[in-house]
């Protein structure tokens, strides 16, 4: 199964038959002739719609009865919203979700682990990279987030009632809080070091990103929400009530806790690979008023590189077993969902050495 990118504007898609009819018009200003591509079904268990792409309503129909999920974003990549199936009847494990929200033990507890799996893959990625770079900056940041991550391990949980409005004056979660960005300022703070052209990256920006690295993280970072957001629904969970991050309207909470543990897995090392062989380069951007954002090459190639990441089979952490990360991303919502339902004792980040 794999994923549909419409990123081509003006495109339209219509079903025929067992297939998606992709419309591209003809573009004079890119040298680009009108085309169709006909995509079957069966190939497809999601479409990601970026900028100005219409579907029809059999061809959104057929998308939903084979629960296939659509996600649009703007021009930019910035996420617009969601298309999914039915949700899920297990009003269980939502309400369990809600409650273990509220009991400032348990909500410690999924913070905790969440900035645990997201530090330890940050490190070994520092790790990894510093092998050959053997760069002083990296290994004092390697010590750092060594040095948070014990902290972290050995902090106790609150006893008192968490409000779900303010949860940053919880002492505890408040520390916990600080002590994340502690851990992600000095792993961006050597990132420089792990480019080829540490020009090329300025100290992470999002709104807007203000060079080239950081244009390719914010889109990458909004391709992984997509995928968490889907095996959340797929295992029945509500997107919406988190733990790490605050509940607030229209903030899926929970597809950003959940997607921690893998940004520096999937996203940054597609990122930093793609600058580090030259694949992309500046010239693979255009700048506006400080901001930056892909080309059509620059956009397919990472893409490309993207979901391939996406495919790569590892050895799962807590199952020990072959999985793709596409696949672990909803084995972890499933491992939490255990845990809100008390099958399993306590949530296993997911993390690699």
């Amino acid at each position: 199964m794999a994923t549909l990118y419409l990123t081509e504007q003006q495109t339209t898609v219509k079903k025929d038959g067992d297939t998606l009819l992709v419309i591209i018009p003809e573009d004079k200003r890119q040298n680009r002739p009108a085309n169709k591509v006909r995509v079957p079904l069966t190939k497809i268990d999601r479409v990601v719609v970026q900028g100005n792409a219409t579907l029809t309503s059999p061809a959104i129909a057929a998308l939903m009865e084979r629960h296939a999920e659509i996600t649009f974003l703007d021009a930019y990549g910035r996420f617009h919203g969601h298309l999914a199936p039915a949700f899920t009847k297990n009003g269980q494990l939502r309400l369990a979700q809600t409650t273990a929200h509220h009991n400032p033990i348990r909500h410690h507890h999924f913070t905790q682990a969440f900035i645990t799996g997201k530090l330890q893959n940050m490190r070994t990625m520092l790790m990894r990279a510093n092998r050959k770079r053997e760069n002083e900056q990296i290994t004092q940041a390697v010590a750092s987030l060594k040095a948070t991550l014990e902290t972290i391990i050995h902090l106790p949980p609150a006893t008192e009632p968490l409000d779900v409005r303010h949860p940053q004056t919880n002492s505890v979660y408040g520390r916990l809080q600080g002590l994340e960005g502690a851990g992600t300022a000095a792993y961006f703070g050597c990132f420089p070091h792990l480019l080829n052209e540490p020009d090329l990256f300025h100290g992470r920006t999002r709104r807007p990103p203000r060079d080239p690295v950081n244009a390719l993280l914010s889109y990458g970072y909004t391709i992984l929400l997509n995928q968490i957001t889907s095996a959340i629904y797929t295992v029945g969970l509500d997107p919406y009530i988190g733990y790490l991050h605050s509940s607030q309207y229209g903030k899926p909470a929970l597809a950003l806790d959940l997607m921690e543990e893998f940004r520096p897995l999937i996203v940054d090392s597609v990122v930093l690979a793609l600058f580090n062989t030259g694949e992309i380069q500046r010239k693979h951007f255009v700048e506006e008023f400080g901001a930056y954002r892909l080309t059509d090459y620059g956009r397919r190639t990472f893409l490309t590189r993207l979901e391939a990441r996406f495919d790569e089979t590892i050895t799962h952490p807590t199952f020990n077993y072959k999985a793709t990360y596409r696949r672990s991303l909803e084995l972890q919502a499933r491992l939490l969902a255990k845990t809100l339902m008390a099958e399993i004792p306590s949530y296993p980040p997911f993390t690699v050495r």
